[in-house]
């Protein structure tokens, strides 16, 4: 009987284990990717890093100084130093965080919602439009004469023969519907696992180590798999080329960092759960020897 008690504590412990390392990463993934607010969040977040404003100065530059160039600006010297001074004054303004949202926002529908009839494109690209009317900006193109279309879009990946497959309007949509319920469901199944498998122990101060134990391997667990998937995130970057590929690295450098918190609170929740577990082992065997010396 006790052998089969120990069993099955174990086999709840590995599913706790297991359920807690698909849990972490889903419910992240959801929050600050899947769901569009939370993806629109982390790009206002990343908005503040100056390589990324100096990245998109950079790819605002170049297209102002195209548009200025159409309307005939040949015909007489372009100050491209002051398009670029107007274009680094907006991205460390206050109005850049919000815009680059917004942006990304509209980057974000097209990958993972559904396809709609009639849809643009096949090809993910970014509008910049919103950001070039910007006052600061547009003092600049209006005194060239020059009026931003309504959309101005830009690749965000190119074509690469040797990659295999293609991304295309709505791919991730399955992820947004399913997101959700997946991580709740692992998050769910994370806790149950943890209930049964205190119950199922006779020592609770054990059995609470041994949850701590999970927490610190699904921890370390989760920043190897950083490390591996940098591999991965390297070979998808591929896609980009120029001042978009600078702005994707910040972007996933920003991510990277936001994982890395989750995981670093599953460590430490799990280093407290040994501690707490050694604590009510200790206190438990003194309540035991209590009634004995009496």
């Amino acid at each position: 009987m006790r052998w089969a008690t120990a069993m099955l504590k174990v086999v709840f412990w590995l599913a706790a284990t297991v359920a807690l390392a698909a849990a972490v990463p889903a419910a992240w993934a959801q929050r600050n990717v899947i769901n569009s607010d939370g993806y629109a969040a982390l790009a206002q977040k990343a908005a503040a890093d100056p390589a990324l404003q100096s990245a998109v100065a950079a790819e605002l530059t170049t297209r102002a100084m195209a548009l200025i160039a159409e309307h005939g600006a040949r015909r007489f010297p372009v100050d491209s130093s002051q398009v670029r001074d107007a274009a680094a004054a907006f991205t460390s303004g206050p109005s850049f965080p919000p815009l680059f949202a917004q942006v990304n926002r509209a980057a974000h529908g097209w990958l993972f919602s559904a396809p709609r009839s009639g849809q643009n494109g096949d090809q993910w690209v970014v509008d910049v439009a919103p950001m070039l009317k910007d006052s600061s900006l547009q003092q600049i193109l209006s005194s060239y004469n020059v009026q931003v279309p309504a959309t101005l879009t830009v690749p965000v990946t190119v074509s690469v023969p040797s990659m295999s497959g293609s991304l295309r309007p709505g791919q991730l949509s399955r992820l947004a519907t399913w997101g959700p319920w997946v991580s709740i469901g692992a998050a769910a199944l994370t806790g149950m696992c943890a209930l049964l498998t205190l119950a199922a122990a006779r020592r609770r101060g054990k059995a609470l180590s041994g949850l701590g134990i999970s927490a610190l391997l699904v921890g370390a667990a989760g920043w190897a798999g950083i490390e591996v998937g940098g591999r991965y995130i390297d070979n998808a970057l591929n896609r980009a080329t120029g001042d978009i590929r600078r702005i994707a690295e910040v972007m996933v450098d920003h991510a990277e960092a936001g994982l890395r918190q989750w995981l670093n609170l599953t460590l430490a929740a799990g280093a407290a759960l040994v501690v707490l577990g050694v604590l009510v082992a200790v206190l438990g065997g003194r309540a035991t020897k209590s009634p004995k010396r009496a």
